[in-house]
């Protein structure tokens, strides 16, 4: 993605997703492109197709809102990616937080103590894990370091394992690493870990060419633990009003069901580790609280 001209490219890049006959179209010549044309997305949007290719091309800075949304429902947007498109035609000005808070706050660090039953963990728009409480460090702990969801999915060998169906837990970390790095152009440390992952990781350069923009806020996943086997989960993810950023994500199971017993063994391990005086030891923990990966 080029900041000069980054809504040309999600622009081009969803335009790329959508197949002609999906949208009611039809093509009478060879197509020398994927997904639709141009002058389709501005059929579908009801603008003209010099404007449309102006607004592609970053010679129309100031469309208005109706255009917006009419290119917005024209790509068959959801929710978050048409608010990101309206982000992206009408950037915060200068002054605004460039970068999301870092620090895990006190209080949140208490409250996060309390999810002693299930696995909790607080996340950055990097995907960083900033916080975690026992549970959660058992349930990752075949990783080689829970320090980053998105270097875990896409490095760690060990994923294709951990997760069941890895090609959705990527598109989902990629799809949620946009959304919420979306309101921060300027954090660095997100473009320190996109840099990082895309030398090393060819599938997530074709994912991340997607721009699909969608944050996981509720899921069941099928997860496998070497101690534990595999478990069904669900989690939520809770945004942190009092950290611009920061997410809570929380693991639970169905009362009764295998995952319920699995996260009971990973409750019993974080317990043991407890008595043993090195409660929360292991790769994660080398992390300080405050953030710093």
């Amino acid at each position: 993605m080029t900041r000069e001209n980054a809504l040309g490219d999600f622009l081009r890049a969803r335009r790329d997703l959508l197949a002609p006959e999906d949208m009611g179209l039809r093509s009478y010549t060879v197509r020398r492109v994927k997904g639709l044309r141009r002058e389709e997305v501005a059929l579908l949007a009801g603008v003209s197709t010099d404007y449309y290719t102006r607004l592609e091309q970053g010679r129309e800075r100031h469309p208005s809102h109706q255009v917006l949304d009419a290119v917005a429902r024209a790509l068959r947007l959801e929710a978050a990616a048409a608010e990101h498109l309206f982000r992206l035609a009408n950037p915060a000005p200068s002054g605004a937080a460039a970068a999301a808070e870092p620090t895990v706050s006190t209080e949140l660090l208490r409250l996060l103590d309390h999810f002693l039953d299930v696995p909790a963990c607080v996340l950055s728009p990097a995907l960083d894990v900033l916080a975690a409480n026992p549970v959660a460090e058992q349930l990752y702990s075949g990783f080689a370091q829970f320090d980053n969801l998105l270097r875990m999915t896409f490095l760690d060998p060990f994923a294709r394992r951990f997760f069941r169906d890895w090609d959705q837990a990527a598109r989902g970390a990629v799809s949620t690493l946009r959304a919420l790095s979306a309101p921060f152009p300027g954090d660095r440390r997100v473009a320190e870990i996109i840099g990082d992952v895309s030398l090393h990781s060819p599938a997530f350069v074709s994912l991340w060419s997607r721009y699909e923009v969608r944050p996981r806020t509720s899921e069941d996943k099928r997860l496998w633990h070497p101690d534990v086997g595999e478990m069904r989960l669900h989690y939520e993810a809770f945004t942190i009003t009092s950290a611009p950023g920061q997410q809570l994500f929380v693991y639970s199971a169905e009362p009764g069901s295998p995952g319920a017993d699995g996260l009971s063994l990973l409750r019993s391990f974080a317990g043991d580790r407890g008595r043993a005086g090195n409660v929360g030891g292991g790769p994660a923990d080398e992390r300080p609280v405050d953030g710093t990966i």
